[in-house]
């Protein structure tokens, strides 16, 4: 389950990679996820997979 925020559930992105002759083939776009300890609600530090967005934010609480 790493590359998936824990927050928003934030995932990888697929679409198509276009040359320059219009070929066209499967990619994939990783998300920005960091690990990093976070304060969970009953107090307890746990590590979780963040995406900087929710870094960023303000949405979670870093231990």
């Amino acid at each position: 389950m790493s590359r998936v925020c824990s927050i928003c559930n934030k995932g990888q992105l697929s679409g198509n990679k276009v040359s320059h002759s219009n070929r066209k083939y499967r990619r994939s776009w990783g998300v920005n996820v960091q690990k990093v300890k976070v304060v969970n609600a009953n107090g307890a530090v746990e590590n979780a997979y963040v995406c900087t967005k929710c870094l960023k934010g303000g949405k979670v609480n870093r231990a």
